[in-house]
């Protein structure tokens, strides 16, 4: 397997009429998170690109970024040196900076919002915060990676998978679905991120795709089952990789990028695919959206444009191992093709229902 050059490691980090419900669904559950964690989505760090600390110049744009700063900051930064347009960045959990933007409405300072999963996005399009796209970015990917009303469109794609320690678990014996995890076997042996964007989506997923009783079954038997909790992917691989935990749900790229960091031969942690269909297979979207104030800001649309671009979705491939969207762009060699996971039969459009999981994740003690 030939690994794309070596990056540093990702590390963490009044409302509108329109806005009201869905934002008070998501404010009341976030409310007793952010309290947990000592801070609030407007605490969120912001990072300017290229303007003043009195805020971005007329031609800038404001963005709120659910993707890490250590990952995107230098992609901003690139933007702005390409097209001479600031970037005042405001970085945070995706779900927390959706609950920002709801709550704000029509008075967010934002004029694109750049989220780690469709959810959050679908959230947001739900509360008429989308402006639709400009008609050259709309349709650049594949349908089943954007809104059907042309308010959002996926980035990159990422893949659920199963990352296990090879030396405690055979590949003939990784679960082939998600299901399984709740197997008394793997007692204290399976780690997740209930609060990541990520896993957030995919519960969505298996709410859609099996129902609500099925899912809280689930999740119910994962805390019966001791599941072990990270804040982020990249612990539960290095758990998994350590030998300190058997299984862990991540997504696929977090593999490559501790391969590309220590090198494939080092890694002991592997990953498996889970079969098809299996909520476990869920193939999502980091994407974008431009919020409705800024339809007509030819600086938002020229940073969408430019996500969408063949040199950065290049850019994602080389430094984030995901999946480009934009079909002439080829995927990191040894993945396998796009076209190939088959995983839920659910749109990404149906994942809107952020709140309603936050509100079963915390029912059952997960957040």
């Amino acid at each position: 397997m030939i690994l794309p050059r070596r990056v540093p490691p990702r590390t963490s980090r009044p409302a509108s009429r329109r806005a009201l419900p869905l934002a008070a669904a998501l404010a009341t559950v976030l409310a007793g998170i952010l309290a947990a964690c000592g801070g609030s989505a407007s605490d969120s760090g912001a990072s300017d690109s290229g303007s003043s600390d009195s805020g971005a110049p007329s031609a800038g744009i404001t963005v709120y970024s659910g993707r890490a700063e250590e990952l995107v900051g230098p992609l901003f930064a690139q933007f702005t040196e390409q097209t001479g347009i600031p970037i005042q960045a405001r970085y945070g959990d995706t779900a927390e900076l959706a609950a920002q933007l709801l709550e704000e409405g029509d008075a967010s300072p934002a004029q694109v919002y750049f989220a780690q999963d469709a959810g959050a996005l679908g959230a947001v399009a739900a509360a008429g915060l989308l402006a639709p796209l400009p008609s050259a970015v709309a349709t650049a990917v594949p349908e089943n990676y954007r809104s059907p009303d042309g308010t959002w469109t996926g980035v990159t794609g990422r893949a659920r998978v199963i990352a296990y320690d090879p030396q405690q678990v055979p590949e003939a014996e990784v679960p082939q679905s998600v299901f399984d995890l709740t197997d008394p076997k793997w007692q204290g042996q399976v780690g997740i991120a209930p609060t990541n964007a990520s896993f957030q989506a995919f519960v969505t997923a298996m709410r859609v795709s099996q129902g609500d009783d099925v899912t809280r079954q689930w999740l119910e038997g994962l805390v019966a089952n001791d599941a072990q909790t990270f804040e982020k992917n990249g612990l539960i691989l290095d758990a998994v990789d350590a030998g300190t935990l058997k299984l862990g749900l991540v997504n696929h790229y977090y593999w490559y990028e501790k391969a590309a960091e220590v090198g494939a031969d080092a890694m002991r942690a592997k990953i498996a695919f889970t079969k098809p269909e299996d909520p476990g297979s869920l193939v999502n979207v980091a994407g974008v959206g431009i919020l409705a104030g800024a339809a007509d800001n030819p600086s938002a649309a020229t940073f969408v444009e430019w996500l969408l671009s063949p040199q950065t979705q290049q850019w994602f491939v080389d430094n984030t191992w995901e999946y480009p969207l934009v079909p002439s762009v080829a995927a990191a060699e040894g993945l396998p093709p796009l076209d190939s996971l088959r995983g839920p039969d659910v749109p990404l459009a149906e994942l809107a229902d952020l709140p309603g999981t936050l509100v079963m994740l915390e029912d059952v003690g997960l957040i």
